[in-house]
């Protein structure tokens, strides 16, 4: 099944697909852990930085053979490119979906830049990804006026052709200061006005209850990647503080296993969606 077809299969059951970035092995063996226990499928993500440190065919090797190790039905996705040359190397390297990044720009070079990304990826049969809207930043400002507007989201989806956008409610990358407070009545608006699948980035630190409120309204993709970062050092940095042992094989495990409780806590608000 291509993502286009399972994001297709989640509008009609008003469900969500979990987005996690990996950084190496012991973070993609965490995420694939959960998954495979939850049974539920979802999307690794690589950002720019990853494939910059990995490699593109490292990364899409390394995705496609932990996958298939722990059972998982997945798709691998770039993560904020901003580079077409990027998109097209990844593209290449078999990543099943590709993200163009054009937000800070204007409307109209964003649909330009985004167009160019989705026709090319339309010949490898890959998922296309966009933002449009000011998803802020660690330490940036939730300015209202910078969230996407229904009717510029509805005019961009149709000018542009992407399987999946972005769109700046209110959620941030990066922790947050103060408890966010999505616009799930804005969500709503961008739902209703387009065709595509709604994608949340900055989901790490959102409550619950408004993560299954925007999944009810039309969030498709979830993204969570701050979390699975802090969560690992963290527990690394307290494992070498205690621990004298010099094999790297042992002092990763506990690590890892956070990760896997962390993911499988986020799949049970997605799966908890559909009842509450």
């Amino acid at each position: 099944m291509t993502l286009q077809q399972k994001f297709k299969e989640l509008e009609n059951e008003g469900s969500a697909l979990l987005a996690t970035n990996f950084y190496n092995f012991e973070t993609i063996t965490g995420v694939l852990q959960a998954a495979s226990a939850k049974e539920m499928p979802l999307i690794l993500q690589a950002s720019p930085s990853t494939i910059n440190y990995l490699g593109a065919g490292v990364a899409a090797s390394l995705a496609r053979s932990t996958m298939k190790k722990h059972g998982v039905e997945g798709w691998l996705h770039l993560d904020h490119a901003e580079s077409y040359e990027l998109i097209e190397e990844c593209l290449d390297e078999g990543f099943d979906s590709v993200m163009i990044d054009a937000s800070e720009k204007s409307f109209d070079e964003n649909v330009a830049i985004t167009s160019r990304v989705t026709e090319l990826a339309r010949s490898y049969g890959a998922n296309v990804e966009a933002e449009l809207g000011y998803v802020a930043k660690l330490g940036q400002s939730h300015e209202r006026e910078g969230f996407t507007k229904p009717d510029e989201a509805r005019k961009f989806v149709e000018q542009t052709g992407v399987d999946a956008l972005a769109v700046a409610i209110g959620s941030a990358h990066g922790f947050y200061k103060k408890e966010p407070d999505l616009d799930l009545e804005r969500l709503e608006q961008i739902h209703r006005a387009t065709s595509c699948a709604l994608v949340l980035h900055g989901g790490s630190g959102i409550p619950d209850t408004q993560l299954q409120q925007g999944i009810r309204l039309g969030i498709r993709k979830i993204n969570v990647a701050t979390e699975i970062k802090n969560i690992f050092m963290k527990t690394l940095q307290e494992e070498l503080q205690q621990n004298t042992e010099i094999d790297l094989r042992k002092v990763f495990p506990p690590a890892t296993e956070k990760i896997n409780h962390l993911v499988q806590g986020k799949m049970a608000i997605i799966k908890g969606a559909k009842t509450a």
